[in-house]
């Protein structure tokens, strides 16, 4: 498919939050050893809030919460067309025992040891694109 059949269009808000949704993976982005480090997790989309459960709370957050950035996409591998969302907010451990119970049920880790600490991802900025190809007149 040729570069110039296609355009980048940004997607609104709600889109991209729905087609955040609408997948189980993506990619967090935080600082490790004043350094970026990104890993692969999977998550659920809850009342407009990333949530992921991990072993790398310890590493991932401060005492206080940490501003992470969390990106996931379906592109496919064939016409390259699809779409990317990335969130910046704040990351915070879920500390209620009923959503961390609720969260334990429905989100099973993919990794494996003991993933025990559920982290809530709170969007302040939402970035959403869709690479499609142009529509044909």
């Amino acid at each position: 498919m040729a570069a110039e059949s296609r355009h980048l269009r940004e997607l609104p808000e709600l889109k991209s939050m729905n087609l955040l949704a609408s997948t189980s993976f993506g990619r967090l982005v935080f600082s490790q050893h004043a350094l970026p480090a990104i890993r692969l997790v999977n998550h659920i989309v809850d009342d407009g809030a990333v949530i992921i459960r991990t072993q790398l709370a310890a590493t991932v957050l401060a005492p206080t919460g940490t501003v992470v950035t969390y990106e996931a996409d379906a592109i496919d591998p064939h016409t390259h067309l699809g779409w990317s969302v990335i969130i910046t907010g704040l990351a915070e451990w879920v500390t209620d025992a009923r959503d961390v119970v609720r969260y334990e049920r429905v989100l099973r880790p993919w990794g494996i040891g003991d993933q025990d600490q559920v982290i809530r991802i709170r969007p302040h900025l939402i970035a959403g694109f869709e690479l499609a190809e142009h529509a044909s007149n």
